[in-house]
């Protein structure tokens, strides 16, 4: 019997910097385990209000670079808003994401991330769905 869940992530092992595998049945799901994922691996703690919602559209050569623009993008909100995003709605097609989040206060967060990198970066089909390895300078 296979226990692992349909999506999620895991954090693994790297050198220098932060890695993180994730999974997901499609590409939308897969973009929102990946912002669950940093955010897990920052340590982000959010206060319940205010809440702000936001609609973010982006637009990439390949899912690859939409990945990372995305994330990039949440990074940035979290450095200039001081907020983090639960993921309402995500919708990917023809390499533009239309995503509608969530965001809240960061009332702790205990390591930032700098950025999402392209190190080895690459959306792989699975079985089960898609899944790829992130790595994030720290």
């Amino acid at each position: 019997m296979n226990t692992t869940p349909i999506s999620g992530f895991e954090e693994i092992r790297h050198t220098a910097d932060w890695a993180l595998r994730v999974w997901a049945p499609d590409l939308a799901a897969l973009f929102t385990q990946a912002a669950r994922g940093m955010y897990y691996l920052e340590g982000v703690e959010t206060a319940p209000d205010p809440q702000v919602d936001r609609q973010i559209t982006l637009r990439g050569e390949d899912s690859e670079s939409l990945l990372v623009a995305f994330l990039n993008e949440l990074l940035y909100l979290q450095e200039t808003e001081r907020l983090a995003f639960e993921i309402l709605h995500c919708n990917i097609h023809d390499h533009v994401l239309d995503v509608l989040v969530l965001g809240k206060p960061i009332r702790h967060l205990n390591k930032a991330i700098k950025a999402v990198t392209f190190h080895n970066l690459a959306i792989r089909s699975t079985p089960q769905g898609l899944e790829t390895i992130l790595t994030f300078d720290v």
